[in-house]
């Protein structure tokens, strides 16, 4: 039995914050964690602003694409985190793991846009990051 704890990062497009915190759990957790993301309705690129922060803190999403829900691997992670207020995902009963939902903060809200938006979505969704990939290896 693979006692790598693995999780799930789940948004609506998976072109940018789902991505993002794939990205980042990657790089604070290399091989000890088992990293996927999806979409709820999956778009067709990626967020060029989310790449673009992603690799100014040393992470790297440029080789991800946007893709929808597999729910076999929903049943297998050990969490999945959804991204945001807007993505709907229900956990199928024989899931393995724990669903929870991250809203991230929204500078757009308080009319931040552009890379200084993104940045902020990227360091907030980092923190979040960081304590998860603690909590998912601390026992592995």
């Amino acid at each position: 039995m693979n006692n790598q704890p693995s999780v799930l990062f789940v948004c609506v497009g998976n072109g940018g914050k789902s991505q993002m915190a794939a990205a980042l759990a990657k790089k604070h957790a290399g091989d000890a964690l088992k990293v996927y993301s999806a979409g709820t309705k999956p778009g067709t690129k990626l967020n060029q602003q989310s790449l673009d922060s992603i690799a100014e803190v040393g992470a790297d999403m440029s080789q991800g694409f946007p893709k929808g829900i597999d729910q076999e691997l929903i049943k297998r992670v050990d969490r999945v985190v959804i991204l945001g207020a807007e993505a709907q995902l229900e956990m199928p009963i024989d899931a393995n793991g724990i669903l929870q939902r991250w809203v991230t903060d929204e500078p757009s809200e308080r009319g931040i846009e552009g890379m200084e938006r993104m940045r902020l979505v990227r360091d907030d969704i980092d923190a979040r990051v960081q304590n998860l990939v603690a909590e998912l290896t601390q026992n592995a």
